[in-house]
């Protein structure tokens, strides 16, 4: 089910991406990018991510747009609120 959000928003258009998101999806891009090369250099230690780094970004600026609870979107995802919080 997260992979259909994902890209269920990722082929909206322009204007429709903005207004579900907050950013435009060139801002999208930069940002994935900035947390991949992140993530890229962090250790690799302990249990995977339950979410993949594009996952997590939409998922913090559905946060941040609509304000939803951690409870909310961990059920949207279908993770558990604890893993919704940073």
């Amino acid at each position: 089910m997260e992979q259909d959000r994902l890209t269920r928003t990722l082929k909206m258009n322009r204007k429709q991406f903005r207004r579900r998101t907050g950013v435009y999806p060139e801002t999208f891009a930069e940002m994935e990018a900035v947390l991949n090369e992140r993530e890229g250099r962090k250790k690799k230690s302990g249990r995977p991510a339950a979410l993949s780094v594009a996952e997590q970004l939409l998922m913090t600026l559905e946060f941040w747009r609509e304000y939803r609870t951690f409870a909310h979107l961990g059920d949207d995802w279908g993770v558990h609120e604890t893993t919704v919080h940073p």
